[in-house]
């Protein structure tokens, strides 16, 4: 007599909240060490955020919170066994992130271009503070957008075992994983959104 492998679905999804902790962690360390430097430089702080591209960072924002809606509806959707759904806001939510991604090289590159980036003559004889606040902002949002690269490679192999049928309504830990996964990624970027685009 054969039997179904057993799954512990309590245990991956709480192994899946202990490395979201510690990835919460990470990026409140950042957010800590921003809130120092930034009780220690304020000016310098607001005028380098002056120069940050808010059009560009409201962009990113709406598209996060965009593909988070869609993760969250594709683990509904797949509660209900559509599968065609699946696929369909799971290729939304990836879209999403690649054009957050295309976005983000778009504004590193007007701001490199601009001389603003650590170690460039413009911020080597400018204030330290602005140079401070760039290079925090480079690393902050550059770990970010790994992990933006990291969910969509993720949440592209739950889109490949959705369609093969080994994720589906009876067995979707692996999806709900992804979207939780993709959630804190919108999170992180709503408190790095106000930090260094709204500094005033």
């Amino acid at each position: 007599m054969n039997h179904a492998p057993h799954k512990d679905y309590g245990g991956a999804k709480l192994g899946m909240w202990l490395f979201l902790f510690t990835e919460l962690l990470l990026f409140s360390g950042l957010f800590l060490l921003y809130a120092t430097y930034l009780s220690r430089y304020p000016r310098e702080f607001t005028a380098a955020g002056r120069d940050m591209h808010v059009g560009f960072g409201t962009l990113n924002t709406v598209i996060l919170i965009t593909s988070s809606l869609l993760a969250a509806m594709a683990v509904t959707a797949i509660q209900r066994n559509e599968r065609r759904n699946v696929l369909l806001l799971l290729g939304g939510t990836i879209l999403c992130a690649v054009t957050f991604l295309c976005n983000k090289y778009l504004e590193w590159s007007a701001e490199i271009g601009n001389g603003i980036y650590p170690g460039s003559p413009r911020l080597a004889n400018g204030p330290p503070g602005e140079s401070v606040f760039y290079s925090l902002y480079y690393i902050t949002v550059g770990l970010h957008g790994l992990h933006v690269l990291v969910g969509a490679t993720l949440l592209a192999v739950v889109a490949v075992r959705v369609k093969r049928g080994t994720v589906h309504a009876g067995d979707f830990v692996l999806l709900e994983n992804g979207a939780l996964y993709w959630h804190l990624v919108d999170l992180i970027w709503i408190f790095i959104f106000p930090l260094y685009y709204l500094i005033l």
